[in-house]
């Protein structure tokens, strides 16, 4: 038996699955808290709710983490160089040392001016120790890399430090984007590092000898010294196995997936089967990327959003926070604030205060870990000392430290993660009910009836209040994904929001109401997924799937999907003789600029030597039986009938090498 592990690191929850790799089926599946200060603490507790006799027949592991994409979105990773090369790039670009050089190409290939490499070298030199690794990008390079490859070439016996080329992450056109992309890749390099140790060191523990494999942004897999070298390319690796779980458990080639997750909810689609992919590369924490990836919107709704009450009304806001029902199981005193906070009546609190700065009773804050780099006010000192000793609400540290609450500034610890705070959530509500509960329910419902009574309602009426304010956010999302995939515009106006709003609402107004029907079946996966998506469904007009195992989806994409490596070649006929039949050309890859005397011949060169390099980095990455397919990709411009034939403008040769992950069985070798 040829059994497959697969691991899902996400932010609220750690999954991990068991399947038979010839069969299919799932044969054991566990969930256990993610742990962000030490994964593997996560990975470990969930491996371990897992059938122990089914472990020594694991022969491939496979882990699907959102930790690339938080990394980028929190700002965080190792400290880069960025060297450019004939064009000024975006200041905006967070680099601990920057330097800009003559060099860079044009859009032909051809040389803009000499490449500097005395004035790279003396940077190389002055900030080595000062940077953990360096980002090169070199104007077109994607039309010419020979100045990122002779930078890269000069830099290695200087440095022991990573070095990263924009050229060898992405073939599109994009300084800055792929500028951002090598930046990324460089930042995020120690951290997916120590993310497949922390994965290795849980597998050695418990003997699981076997390949591992990490999922990429468009849901395809490579393997972990590829993922080390290439960590940009697990940006949306979570949500991306989500899609792939989904076609898995599901069998359905065209469908909407939503991913409703501890943190965030996620919305992507499938088409033939596939991942619909964003064409321009991912966008993450603000930045465009060069980086395929699937086209994920993601929302801050999820089983951890706050939800806070004020002003008279219930509201759900992004940030994520610890469930009440967790909270009291790592910390019980919170159980016996909790009951006091009963009989405590806040403060009036500001109409028009930003939803972030409304204090709750329920809420608390506990420290989480040392942060470095940050010099703390004696404010934030006292506040950061009161929360190590135990649980604190705000007005409990006002009354201790004798300040207002508005005037504490709590907001940046949390913000660099110093201190988590514990609050009501959406996992509170359906514990609350009982239509979930995996942890003790009694802190859910005190909590519940705390913001119940705030608001004169019953705790019943207050439940049904989040769950239908959750299930509007979500068709709301879906709507927007949706109507922007349609459209191509990504904004719409006040008459298109009232539209969504009444379809998604139900609503009838003065003189007409508005009904949406999805020509796609809506896929559910995460644990909630069945108490709000058939009523998003019921909204939208369309049919709901909620799989077995929807529970552990992003699991179950991880380990069974397939190793895929896409090479892009581009043949220009060259200035002004793209109407000849059989013209001269220049090609353009990642490895080189080469000119050939036709069409036909640098065609043929293209196909073979893209599908060699694509077959290889396949094999790299752990794939066996691999198989190829060659794609040509014309664009031409039409002539009008009385000047001939049509105009060559290029041919995109697209090499495309798929396989599965090679395992280890029984007599084979490593």
């Amino acid at each position: 038996m040829n059994l497959g592990l697969g691991i899902d690191t996400g932010g609220t929850y750690t999954d991990s699955v068991i399947i038979d790799l010839d069969g299919g089926k799932v044969l054991s599946k566990s969930k256990a808290l993610t742990t962000r200060n030490d994964l593997s603490i996560g990975i470990s507790n969930s491996i371990d709710n897992l059938d122990a006799s089914l472990l020594n027949k694991v022969k491939l592991v496979s882990v699907s983490s959102t930790l690339a994409t938080n990394s980028v979105v929190e700002g965080k990773g190792c400290r880069v160089g960025l060297i450019v090369a004939g064009y000024e790039f975006d200041k905006s670009i967070v680099v601990e040392e920057a330097i800009q050089i003559r060099g860079g190409h044009g859009l032909n290939g051809e040389k803009k001016e000499e490449l500097d490499l005395d004035m790279a070298k003396n940077f190389v030199l002055a900030v080595k120790d000062k940077v953990d690794g360096f980002a090169i990008s070199s104007y077109l390079s994607v039309r010419n890399p020979e100045h990122e490859i002779a930078l890269k070439r000069m830099m290695e016996p200087l440095t022991s430090n990573p070095v990263v080329c924009g050229h060898d992450l992405s073939s599109k056109l994009g300084f800055n984007e792929r500028t951002v992309t090598a930046v990324l890749n460089a930042k995020l390099i120690p951290i997916i590092a120590d993310l497949v140790a922390s994965v290795k060191s849980v597998l050695i523990a418990r003997s699981i000898d076997a390949p591992l494999m990490i999922v990429k942004g468009d849901g395809s897999l490579m393997g972990e010294s590829v993922a080390k070298q290439r960590p940009v390319e697990t940006i949306l690796s979570g949500p991306a196995a989500s899609l792939t779980g989904a076609r898995y458990l599901t069998g359905e080639d065209e469908a909407v997936v939503i991913d409703v997750g501890g943190t965030t909810t996620d919305i992507g689609i499938l088409r033939k089967g596939k991942p619909r992919l964003d064409p321009e590369g991912a966008l993450i924490g603000g930045w465009r990327t060069r980086v395929r990836a699937a086209d994920i919107s993601t929302s801050g709704i999820g089983g951890d959003s706050r939800v806070v009450v004020h002003n008279g009304r219930i509201h759900l806001a992004a940030l994520r926070v610890v469930p009440l029902c967790i909270a009291c199981e790592m910390y019980p005193k919170v159980l016996e604030k909790l009951e006091k906070a009963r009989n405590i009546c806040l403060r009036p609190q500001p109409s028009y205060l930003d939803i972030n700065r409304v204090n709750q009773s329920t809420e608390f804050f506990v420290f989480s870990k040392e942060v470095n780099g940050y010099e703390l006010s004696q404010q934030e000192k006292a506040f950061v000392e009161l929360v190590k000793q135990e649980p604190r609400t705000v007005q409990e540290i006002s009354e201790i430290t004798k300040e207002h609450p508005f005037s504490l500034n709590y907001k940046r610890l949390e913000e660099i993660g110093m201190i988590q705070r514990f609050g009501l959530t959406p996992t509170d509500i359906l514990h609350a009910e009982g239509s979930y509960v995996e942890f003790d329910p009694t802190p859910s419902k005190i909590g519940v009836g705390i913001q119940a009574g705030a608001l004169g309602k019953s705790p019943t009426d207050f439940c049904q209040a989040v769950k239908t304010a959750v299930i509007e956010k979500i068709a709301t999302e879906l709507a927007r994904k949706l109507i922007c995939e349609e459209t191509g515009e990504t904004s719409y106006c006040k008459v298109a929001s009232d539209f969504v709003n009444k379809f998604v609402k139900l609503e009838n107004g003065i003189d007409y109401s508005c009904r949406m029907k999805l020509n796609k079946k809506i896929i559910g996966i995460g644990a909630p997924v069945g108490t709000y998506l058939p009523r998003v469904a019921e909204r939208l007009g369309t049919e709901l799937a909620l799989p077995e195992h929807m529970e552990v989806g992003n699991a179950v994409g991880a380990i069974t999907g397939s190793i895929i490596e896409t090479v892009e070649i581009l043949v220009k006929p060259k200035q002004g003789m793209g109407v000849m039949d059989d013209p001269p050309c220049v090609l353009h890859s990642s490895d080189e600029m080469r000119e050939f005397e036709t069409l036909t011949e640098a065609v043929e060169y293209a196909r073979r030597v893209g599908a060699e390099i694509a077959a290889e980095r396949a094999i790299i990455s752990g794939a066996e039986d691999v198989e190829v397919v060659v794609e040509n990709n014309e664009m031409r411009a039409k002539l009008g009938r009385d000047w001939g034939n049509d105009v060559l403008l290029e041919i995109k040769i697209l090499a495309t090498a798929i396989g599965k992950p090679k395992q280890f069985f029984e007599g084979r070798g490593r």
